[in-house]
């Protein structure tokens, strides 16, 4: 136990002391904030742009529901002719509107042509589609002699009140925050496994070329330094991450101070699985709807989404870097790896593609398989969390992980006790089931 104890102290102090190690752990923050304020600069300068968009209107009968809005403006180029007006167009404006002369309006919707140099807006294309599209419709109506003004007071905006049977509310803008704080703290998991998994793998095969680790072993069991390694970068990993998070916010909070709330907001961070229209939905929110935020915020599950994610970032850790241990001992060199690494990352790809879909249905079988498989359950267990998840299911998945560290563990010392003192040969899958079987 004592050697045990050592091995991890040394590894800590080798890894914290690392020039490397302190550099990225000043300077990530400052690159995350920093990242942050570039999208939110970026998203804003352009909503910021004023697109001038020319227009032909040889049907005479959609012109009027292109008027100039705070960031489009629109032209007539009816006078100039079609090909004249291309000419035009490509040299000064954003784009061009071709709405033909026909004889059916049902035909029309379907001859409006859009003319640009490059690829326009999928949003700007939407929005000018829509104006042209309930424009057509309303001459059609007219056309069958229906009356508009009765046919707009029948108009009814359904939205409904979300209430669980315990009496929660629930919203839209809850849902976001929910999906916010599942995918951020499940694809954080997601980058330190692969970064201190990786690691503990870099760290074996350094100690294995330069020929060390035969010196250390005529000392210490190959399980009991395997062991140090995994824990000793874990603990690297928990000091990192705690160094981050205190800082990280501390910098966003001196920004808000600096520039306002405004420098924060959602409107240029919107995350996988976060679509624009939700984004859009939190930054239009009035100041009602700020004190619904707050609410929101109060209502996630904080200190239940904390401890999970320090118990499956430690035993996602340990199960992962176990393997990649693993994977350090039987080869020679970092290249020979790469045979090893595709079924490791497989798990952690599927759960970060699981986890996302968890979004549309977080209590759906798939996201209870994954979230209760072991080798999946880090990542998709927390994006389910903030949404409720059973007590049961959270014991289960749990007590899944931890026998699984313990036989990957098995599983992986036995490789490593063989490997790690192989050389000049590059092990194939059938020569680490006979390592097992040693």
């Amino acid at each position: 136990m004592n050697k045990l104890k050592l091995i991890i102290k040394r590894e800590f102090l080798a890894k914290v002391k690392n020039k490397s190690f302190i550099i990225l752990t000043l300077l990530s923050p400052v690159l995350m904030v920093g990242l942050i304020m570039l999208i939110v600069f970026l998203n804003q300068k352009n909503s910021e742009e004023v697109r001038t968009i020319a227009y032909i209107d040889e049907s005479g009968q959609l012109a009027s529901v292109l008027k100039d809005s705070e960031h489009t403006k629109y032209l007539d180029l009816k006078a100039l002719g079609l090909e004249e007006a291309k000419n035009k167009t490509n040299q000064f404006y954003y784009g061009l509107i071709y709405i033909p002369k026909v004889d059916s309006l049902k035909n029309l919707a379907s001859e409006i042509s859009f003319y640009s140099k490059e690829s326009p807006s999928l949003s700007l294309v939407s929005s000018i589609e829509g104006k042209l599209e309930k424009k057509i419709q309303n001459l059609r109506l007219e056309a069958l002699n229906f009356d508009l003004e009765k046919l707009k007071s029948t108009e009814t905006n359904v939205s409904f009140i979300t209430e669980n049977f315990e009496g929660e509310k629930s919203s839209k803008i809850g849902s976001v925050l929910k999906m916010a704080a599942g995918g951020g703290f499940g694809y954080l998991i997601f980058m330190f496994i692969i970064i201190y998994g990786t690691s503990v793998m870099r760290s074996v095969i350094e100690e294995k070329t330069s020929r060390i680790i035969e010196v250390i072993i005529s000392s210490v069991k190959p399980f009991q330094l395997m062991l140090g390694k995994i824990f000793g970068n874990a603990l690297a990993g928990v000091l990192q991450f705690i160094i981050w998070m205190i800082s990280a916010g501390f910098l966003l909070f001196i920004v808000t101070l600096i520039f306002g709330p405004d420098a924060t907001n959602m409107s240029g961070v919107q995350g996988v699985g976060v679509t624009s229209e939700m984004a859009n939905q939190v930054q239009q929110s009035s100041s009602s709807d700020i004190q619904l935020v707050l609410a929101e915020i109060k209502n996630l599950p904080v200190m239940t989404l904390f401890f999970s994610f320090i118990i499956y970032f430690i035993g996602g850790y340990l199960i992962y870097s176990s393997i990649y241990a693993a994977i350090g001992a039987a080869v020679d060199s970092e290249t020979d790896t790469q045979q090893f690494m595709m079924p490791v990352l497989m798990p952690l790809m599927i759960a970060i593609y699981v986890g996302f879909s968890v979004i549309e249905n977080p209590h759906g079988p798939i996201a209870v398989g994954f979230s209760i498989f072991p080798l999946t359950s880090p990542i998709v267990m927390l994006m389910r969390i903030p949404f409720g998840v059973p007590a049961w299911q959270l014991i289960v998945s749990m007590a899944l992980l931890l026998v699984t560290f313990v036989g990957m563990v098995w599983f992986a010392a036995k490789i490593y006790r063989v490997g790690i003192l192989m050389y000049g040969k590059k092990p194939s899958y059938k020569e680490l089931w006979k390592w097992l079987k040693y």
